[in-house]
């Protein structure tokens, strides 16, 4: 009978020692979900307004919007309504239904009903309108790129294409795919 017990006490030593690894685990790591993580926001803010400068001090660019969710899982903001302005001359708009930004905030893809209307140069120029479904927006470069149709109108001038690239700073737009367009000549009529 001795020797029974004597070669059980390995085996209760065993089952002690896995018992109170389980239960360090338990303790240590708490009752955590093992399922993936969830999609729930950590914080929103409804009608609000924030304006970046630059390393001088000079208004950049100011973005209204209805409302804004962060979702701290995977670092992301979704945007209602925005419209942000680029406070360069001429001065630029960019409105769209619904905004995605990425963790750092470098980036922004603008989502449906896109457009982007800049202002003329001139007294005598008329406004640019720029409208497609979506847009990525490099806010801080002030540069955008797009790969679905695109339609840009000034007065009665009309440019079709599929896809651009867009340089706020320099006014330049680069339409790709197939373009095609009316361009008559805007004028605005002085009294």
């Amino acid at each position: 009978m001795r020797d029974r017990s004597a070669s059980m006490l390995p085996v209760a030593m065993l089952i002690l020692l896995a018992a109170l690894t389980f239960w360090l685990n338990r303790v240590i790591q708490g009752d955590k979900p093992r399922g993936p993580a969830r999609h729930d926001p950590d914080y929103w803010v409804e009608k609000f307004e924030v304006r970046r400068f630059d390393t001088e001090g000079k208004l950049q660019h100011t973005l209204l919007a209805d409302k804004l969710v962060h979702y701290p899982d995977d670092d992301t903001t979704i945007i209602t309504t925005p419209h942000i302005t680029f406070h360069q001359t001429p001065e630029s708009e960019v409105f769209a239904r619904t905004a995605h930004m990425g963790p750092d905030g470098k980036v922004v893809d603008l989502i449906d009903d896109v457009q982007v209307i800049r202002q003329g140069g001139s007294e005598k120029s008329l406004p640019s309108v720029l409208e497609t479904r979506r847009l990525r927006v490099f806010p801080d470069d002030e540069k955008a790129h797009g790969d679905d149709p695109v339609r840009i109108t000034q007065g009665m001038s009309v440019v079709n294409g599929i896809g651009l690239d867009i340089d706020n700073k320099s006014g330049l737009t680069i339409l790709r795919g197939r373009v095609t367009g009316t361009i008559h000549r805007n004028t605005i009529e002085t009294p």
